[in-house]
């Protein structure tokens, strides 16, 4: 049984169970408004119980909620709001979340690309870049820092939160720049060089050296043990 039917259903018996009856008025009399209509619970059985029982469908909107985004703010007479959520899309691209595998070079470097970048400009042979940059000792990896420790980052070791070389003078590991090649602006990559490769870039003074006390006391326990290293690299120049 249906929902419409049921509630007819129970008018009707809840009509009935009042002691409700329509008023016949003689045919030669002019009709009474009053002998037309029902007593008050018999009016309340037939109005409300309706209304309770008979569900309303639920609209289906169908807005996209992303296209609000655009929208513009309220209150926001300048575009200063719908500015910062243009800069935020591009500082923040989608793309950043997205976990593509490790390239595997035969030199034994690796690394993942998390954000292409954009620009004409590639890193290669010669060229003068600036980077923001983390370095983890992989052997220290704990539950909260997968990637390993970290020893070295421009933000805490540096003035200027940057590092800045050029490519194939000697001044930065080899594998760290192999991994770097083809990098455009803003383009983001974890790369990770082999043991053998950090003892020859210590032993050729090419590592970053730390300036904090946690990050030289982990430096120097690098060497008594696996000493493979993760790079995370943001390039913010190219020349």
């Amino acid at each position: 049984m249906n929902m419409k039917t049921l509630a007819v259903t129970l008018c009707c018996l809840f009509s009935v169970a009042c002691g409700f009856q329509p008023q016949q008025a003689p045919s030669s009399t002019k009709l009474q408004p009053l002998q037309m209509t029902m007593d008050r619970r018999s009016l309340l059985a037939t109005a409300v119980i309706p209304m309770i029982l008979l569900k309303p469908e639920m609209a289906q909107a169908g807005i996209d909620p992303t296209l609000l985004k655009s929208l513009p703010v309220k209150g926001d007479e300048t575009g200063a709001a719908q500015r910062l959520r243009q800069v935020e899309s591009i500082q923040r691209p989608a793309s950043d979340l997205v976990q593509m595998p490790f390239e595997e070079l035969p030199s034994g470097v690796s690394y993942r690309e998390y954000r292409e970048g954009k620009g004409e400009a590639v890193v290669q042979e010669g060229s003068k870049v600036a980077v923001e940059m983390t370095i983890r000792c992989k052997s220290f990896a704990t539950a909260n820092e997968p990637g390993g420790l970290k020893y070295f980052s421009t933000k805490d070791d540096t003035e200027f939160n940057e590092l800045a070389w050029t490519v194939g003078r000697g001044e930065s590991p080899p594998g760290l720049e192999e991994g770097m090649m083809g990098m455009h602006k803003n383009a983001v990559r974890r790369i990770e060089i082999p043991s053998t490769m950090t003892f020859a870039a210590r032993n050729a003074n090419q590592l970053p050296l730390p300036t904090t006390k946690d990050g030289k006391r982990r430096f120097d326990q690098l060497f008594k043990t696996d000493a493979t290293l993760l790079f995370e690299v943001l390039v913010t120049r190219i020349k």
